[in-house]
């Protein structure tokens, strides 16, 4: 599934695409939210939450650099590089204040975002987070992920993110996965201060629940929520009640809204 009116977006000679839906104009009840993608995939398995979130609030969604219809780099970025270009677009397109959603490898550019932002980034939502500390390999995660597939998923979800695979190439996905293995997630999300909320799918093998436990007692404001029945790209294959438990969330931490955006809002 793919969005319209995908903008080009650039920073720091880095490219990529950004989706926004806006509300009209007028006063805002809720922060906007920016949606984060894992490594390999695009903005397509995170356009079902996108539109659900969307009824409601402004949302943004991403193809980050080499992925999706994004250009590749000519390096390997580091997290701290895919959330400096994520800060830069959004600084451009007028978004004040926002509740950042990563899914996967995008759950750790949404940590980093936190703290690079305190005052912008109003809390943060980890879908699925990676990478579990006590199986820190290679081959663990692998085998996760094709349990995952031939388990959890649906025939939709296989599609897209396989789909996303091809077209980002082996070589650019491994050339960052490196970067996802040796990121300190725990490390670095004790030190953010906003609310975090820790999103799982109930039978979700890559981000277990004893692992989502431990995100929860490392932030300073950890709150944890799973959607029965569901594997690790949850958000598409139960985007109703994963936007439901995300909003219920913002309201019941009292997030501040955003402001008016400057973007052109696209459906």
């Amino acid at each position: 599934m793919e969005l319209s009116g995908a903008q080009d977006v650039e920073s720091g000679g880095l490219r990529g695409k950004l989706y926004a839906s806006l509300l009209p104009a007028g006063p805002r009840v809720r922060p906007a939210y920016v949606l984060l993608h894992g490594i390999g995939v695009s903005h397509r398995y995170l356009a079902r939450l996108h539109l659900e979130l969307a009824e409601k609030a402004d949302v943004y969604t991403f193809d980050l650099p080499g992925f999706g219809k994004a250009s590749r780099p000519p390096h390997q970025l580091q997290i701290e590089d895919f959330a400096a270009f994520v800060d830069a677009v959004l600084t451009e397109a007028g978004v004040s204040r926002y509740v950042v959603v990563g899914h996967s490898m995008g759950a750790q550019f949404a940590v980093e975002l936190a703290l690079r932002q305190p005052d912008r980034v109003a809390g943060a939502v980890l879908m699925g987070p990676v990478v579990d500390t006590p199986r820190k390999t290679v081959t663990r995660q692998a085998l996760a992920l094709t349990r995952d597939a031939l388990f959890r998923e649906s025939l939709t979800s296989n599609a897209l993110v396989f789909g996303d695979y091809f077209r980002a190439g082996p070589r650019w996905y491994l050339t960052e996965l490196p970067v996802m293995m040796a990121y300190p997630t725990e490390e670095r999300l004790a030190a953010v201060s906003q609310p975090v909320l820790v999103l799982r799918g109930a039978r979700d093998p890559v981000a277990r629940r004893p692992w989502c436990e431990r995100l929860v007692q490392v932030a300073s404001h950890g709150s944890m929520a799973e959607v029965p029945g569901q594997g690790h790209v949850v958000q598409h294959t139960a985007p109703d009640a994963a936007a439901e438990i995300i909003t219920d969330w913002v309201r019941a931490a009292a997030l501040p809204a955003s402001s008016h955006k400057t973007a052109t809002p696209e459906a």
